[in-house]
């Protein structure tokens, strides 16, 4: 897990993940950020930590101690986490 980040490397303007609201629209806005600079695997799941805080930086820490091979499952495994914090929408069926 050693890389280094490029010389232009930027830190990161969004607002700080804390498990109540869209995982998804967290990473999209993550990815799209940090894919001006990199798409490496490394510095990704590196990086993605400095986004997050309360209840996911604690779910994340937990993670270091499994053996991801690639930031697409990191994204996974925090979409199945937080999924709850989805927005749902009511269609005739749910009602």
């Amino acid at each position: 897990m050693h890389t280094s980040l490029s010389h232009n490397w930027k830190n990161t303007t969004i607002d700080k993940y804390d498990g109540s609201t869209n995982p998804d629209e967290h990473v999209a806005i993550y990815t799209k950020q940090v894919s001006f600079y990199t798409w490496n695997d490394v510095i990704l799941y590196r990086v993605f930590s400095k986004t997050l805080k309360g209840a996911s930086l604690s779910w994340f820490a937990l993670l270091l101690s499994l053996s991801l091979d690639c930031f697409n499952v990191l994204v996974e495994k925090f979409g199945a986490q937080f999924s709850t914090s989805r927005p749902h929408h009511l269609t005739l069926v749910n009602i």
